[in-house]
C-alpha cells in the first residue's frame, strides 16, 4: 500500500517538504533559497537556469517591440501612400468629369438636342446619383472601400466610354445609366473616414475638396483644348482613359481595409436598414441642419449665372474669372483652413459661429449692388459655407456605428443631390417673383432656423 509522508522542519530562513511515495522512502525536495544558497552547488544550477530564462523573456519581449515597430511604420507608410492615391484618384476623377461635363452641351447639340432635351439629360443623371449614392454606401459597409472605389471607377469608365459612343441621343441617354454608381468623391471620404481619427475628420474630409478644386480648373480647360481639335467624342474618350488609369491605381496599390464582420443574410438594398440610420441619436438633427443650411446656397449656385449676366452685366468670360475665383477661395478654405479651425474649436462652436456669419453675409447679399462688393462678401461667405459643410459631413459619420459610415455618406450626398435637382426650379421662381434680394433674405432666415436648431437640439 502507498504511503504518502510529509514532514516539515520550520527554521527560520528554511523549510524542508519530503513526500514519500514508495516504500523505499524517496521523494520530492522543496527547499528555500537561504538553504539552496548554502549548498554552492545546487544554488549555481538554479541561478543558471533564472538567467537563461530572464535573457530569453528579454529577448522575446525585445523582438516583439521591434516587430510592433516595424508593422507600425509599414502601417504608417501603407497609410501615407493610400492618402497620396487617393487624393491623385480625386484629381483625376474631377478633371474627367468636367471634361465631359463641359463638352456635353455641345455634344448635344451636335445630335440635335434643343436645350429642354439637356435638361431632360441633366435630371436624369441627378436622379440617379440621388438613388445609387445610399446603396453605393450600403455597398461600401459591406464589402470595404476598395470593393467600392473599383465599382466607382468602373461606373465612370462605362459613362465615358458609351458617352464616346454615343452618335445618337437615345445612346447618350443610355450612357448615363451606369452613372448610378459614380460616387467616386463618395467612395474617397469613405477611405478617409476609416483613415482618420475623429478630431481630424473634418480636414481630412475636407482636403479632398483642395484635390478636387484642382481637377476642377483643370478639366475644363484640357476638356475646351480636346474639343477645338479632335471633337466632342474625343474629349469623352480622354476621359474614360483617365478614369481607366485611376481604376487601375485602386487594383493595384488600394488594399482592403478591414470590415466589421458583415451579416451574411444581409441585404444590399434594405431600405428598412438605410432609412434606419435616420432615427439613431442626433442624425435626423444634423441632416435637418444640413438641409435647411443648403437650400438657399443650392439656390445661389444654380442662379449663380443669371446674378453674374443679369444682376452685373458680366461678360462670359468675365463670369468664368468669377468662378475661378471663388473656387480658389475655396481650395484655400479646404487645403488649410479647416484644419486650422478644426484643431482649435469644437464642432458645436464652429457650427453656431459659421451659421452667425452666414446670417450676416446673406443679409449683406441682398444689399450690394456693386461687383466689387460682392467680390469682398465672397470671402467670408465662402469660408463660412466649406466650414459648415466640413463640420456637418464629418458630424454624421461621428454619430453612427463604424459598420454604417459608408451608408451614412450616401444619405448626407442624397440630401445634396435633392437640393441640386430642385435647387434651378425653385430658384428661378424666386427670383422673377422677388428678385436677387430675394435670395439673400431667404438665407438670412434659413441661417436663424440653424441657430435656434443648433440651440435646441442635442449634438
Amino acid at each position: 500500500m502507498e504511503v504518502v509522508e510529509v514532514t516539515k522542519r520550520r527554521t527560520k530562513n528554511s523549510q524542508k517538504t519530503k513526500l514519500t511515495v514508495d516504500d523505499q522512502g524517496s521523494g520530492i525536495k522543496v527547499v528555500s533559497k537561504n538553504k539552496a544558497a548554502k549548498n554552492g552547488v545546487d544554488y549555481d544550477k538554479l541561478k543558471e537556469k533564472f538567467d537563461k530564462i530572464e535573457h530569453l523573456r528579454i529577448a522575446k519581449e525585445k523582438e516583439i517591440s521591434e516587430r510592433e515597430t516595424q508593422e507600425k511604420k509599414m502601417s504608417q507608410s501603407n497609410a501615407s501612400r493610400v492618402t497620396l492615391i487617393t487624393h491623385v484618384n480625386i484629381f483625376l476623377y474631377s478633371t474627367c468629369y468636367w471634361i465631359q461635363s463641359g463638352t456635353l452641351p455641345y455634344l448635344t447639340k451636335t445630335l440635335g438636342a434643343d436645350p429642354v432635351m439637356f435638361g431632360h439629360l441633366q435630371t436624369v443623371f441627378s436622379i440617379l446619383q440621388l438613388l445609387g449614392g445610399p446603396v453605393y454606401g450600403r455597398i461600401g459597409d459591406m464589402y470595404g472601400e476598395r470593393s467600392a472605389l473599383i465599382i466607382a471607377f468602373s461606373s465612370s469608365v462605362l459613362t465615358y466610354l458609351i458617352t464616346f459612343l454615343s452618335h445618337s441621343l437615345p445612346i447618350l441617354f443610355i450612357s448615363r445609366i451606369p452613372s448610378v454608381f459614380l460616387h467616386v468623391m463618395q467612395g474617397s471620404q469613405m477611405v478617409m473616414t476609416g483613415m482618420s481619427s475623429q478630431e481630424d475628420r473634418a480636414a481630412a474630409l475636407a482636403r479632398l475638396g483642395f484635390s478636387y478644386g484642382i481637377g476642377m480648373v483643370v478639366g475644363p480647360t484640357l476638356g475646351g483644348q480636346v474639343t477645338s481639335h479632335f471633337g466632342e467624342h474625343a474629349a469623352a474618350l480622354l476621359a474614360a482613359i483617365g478614369s481607366t488609369l485611376s481604376l487601375s491605381l485602386v487594383i493595384f496599390f488600394i488594399p482592403e481595409f478591414k470590415k466589421q464582420e458583415a451579416d451574411k443574410k444581409a441585404q444590399i438594398l434594405d431600405l428598412k436598414k438605410i432609412l434606419g440610420l435616420l432615427t439613431l441619436p442626433r442624425v435626423g438633427s444634423l441632416m435637418l441642419i444640413k438641409t435647411v443650411c443648403g437650400v438657399p446656397i443650392g439656390i445661389l449656385q444654380s442662379m449663380f449665372s443669371v446674378i453674374a449676366m443679369e444682376q452685373f452685366n458680366l461678360a462670359p468670360d468675365q463670369n468664368g474669372m468669377l468662378m475661378s475665383y471663388i473656387g480658389a477661395l475655396s481650395m484655400l478654405m479646404q487645403g488649410v483652413g479647416i484644419s486650422a479651425f478644426t484643431s482649435r474649436f469644437s464642432d458645436t462652436t464652429l457650427l453656431k459661429f459659421s451659421a452667425m456669419s452666414l446670417v450676416l453675409c446673406y443679409y449683406l447679399l441682398s444689399l450690394l449692388s456693386t461687383m466689387t462688393d460682392f467680390l469682398l462678401l465672397q470671402i467670408p461667405l465662402v469660408c463660412s459655407l466649406s466650414l459648415i459643410n466640413s463640420i456637418l459631413q464629418s458630424s454624421v459619420t461621428k454619430v453612427v456605428p463604424a459598420s454604417s459610415t459608408g451608408t451614412m455618406l450616401g444619405l448626407n450626398m442624397a440630401v445634396h443631390s435633392v437640393i441640386r435637382t430642385l435647387s434651378p426650379s425653385v430658384g428661378a421662381l424666386i427670383m422673377s417673383t422677388y428678385g436677387y434680394s430675394s435670395i439673400g433674405y431667404l438665407g438670412v432666415v434659413c441661417n436663424i432656423v440653424v441657430l435656434a436648431m443648433l440651440k435646441f437640439f442635442s449634438l
